[in-house]
């Protein structure tokens, strides 16, 4: 009779409403402004890419180098030679080597926040911790360049001592301003976006679900390990794709960190090099062309690019894990 009649039979959920279609001025209201809202962010995007392409574009007709595959920087003269492997190596490296070394931190903070601290310390500690974002980028960098510099550096004799077989932890071109240093004042960056995040996520798991593994004997770390982190898994993800986006971007911490120490190219983690935006930051009194200035924005505009893709890798992940918790 449900077919017959049209109406939904028992256990059916009905279709969801048409807030567009109903007559609550406020529901017509809210759609509108959040189909806005969306298509703004989509257009300025857009926008942006546009952009960044068609400034570029002037510049990378006219070079006269491989621009995926030459390690060459010359924006000087006529005609342009400039290619990015350099640049591309020290951002992706800097910031993946910095969510190595926050990614645990975060969780074991968050975690620490959620099941195991009293509310009366919990609540003052998150607090402290979220405050570490509002620190200007360029007190980091100062911070690394000044401060932590004195206690990385026997640490990056003794790895290049024990490991300086990988080329990863050579020696060879050690330098003081490294991208070890760089990363590491990255990660304490990056560190309060994944923890504020992935404690928000650990917070909301279902309380029955952790009631119902410690009633069945599960000590305190089996209930998190087998409720808290595979609920929050995706939500881990995103936070930590966020904070890679934020470690990717970064400018004046990592300027003057490194500040300009181009030198031979090398794989190791102890040698200096610029990210896409530092080069960008230290050259920008240098753009008199249009022609010069595209070539950097040539550079920018992979950033965009990698940033973009990132994101999307992370959203393909969080799709499967949730397709696979279903």
């Amino acid at each position: 009779m449900a077919i017959l009649t049209g109406r939904p039979g028992p256990g059916t959920s009905p279709p969801p409403a048409d807030l567009s279609s109903t007559g609550r001025f406020g529901d017509r209201v809210f759609h509108g402004l959040s189909t806005g809202s969306g298509i703004v962010v989509i257009g300025l995007v857009t926008a942006v890419g546009a952009f960044l392409l068609a400034q570029a574009l002037p510049a990378l007709v006219r070079n006269d180098a491989n621009f995926l595959t030459d390690r060459v920087w010359q924006v000087d003269g006529d005609p342009l030679r400039f290619g990015i492997p350099d640049l591309l190596w020290v951002t992706v490296i800097s910031s993946l080597v910095a969510m190595v070394i926050a990614l645990p931190v975060a969780i074991g903070v968050a975690l620490y926040l959620t099941e195991y601290a009293p509310p009366r310390l919990a609540r003052p500690f998150a607090y402290l911790v979220d405050l570490l974002a509002a620190v200007p980028s360029i007190v980091y960098g100062l911070w690394g360049a000044t401060i932590i510099i004195t206690y990385v550096a026997p640490v990056q004799t003794f790895l290049g001592s024990v490991l300086g077989w990988i080329p990863l932890f050579s020696t060879e071109n050690a330098i003081t301003g490294t991208i070890f240093l760089a990363s590491i004042v990255l990660a304490v960056m990056i560190l309060p976006i994944i923890t504020a995040i992935s404690r928000e996520v650990f917070a909301q798991t279902p309380l029955t679900h952790k009631e119902g593994a410690l009633a069945l004997g599960a000590t305190r770390w089996e209930m998190i390990r087998t409720t808290v982190l595979p609920f929050g898994t995706p939500g881990t993800i995103s936070a930590a794709m966020l904070g890679l986006g934020r470690a990717l971007g970064e400018t004046i911490a990592v300027s003057l960190i490194m500040g300009t120490t181009n030198g031979a190219f090398s794989w190791s983690l102890f040698s200096g090099g610029e990210t896409f935006a530092s080069r960008i930051a230290n050259n920008a009194q240098e753009f008199d062309t249009p022609t010069k200035a595209g070539a950097f924005i040539a550079a920018g505009l992979v950033l965009f690019v990698l940033t973009f893709v990132v994101n999307a890798m992370a959203r393909v992940v969080i799709e499967r894990r949730k397709a696979f918790a279903e």
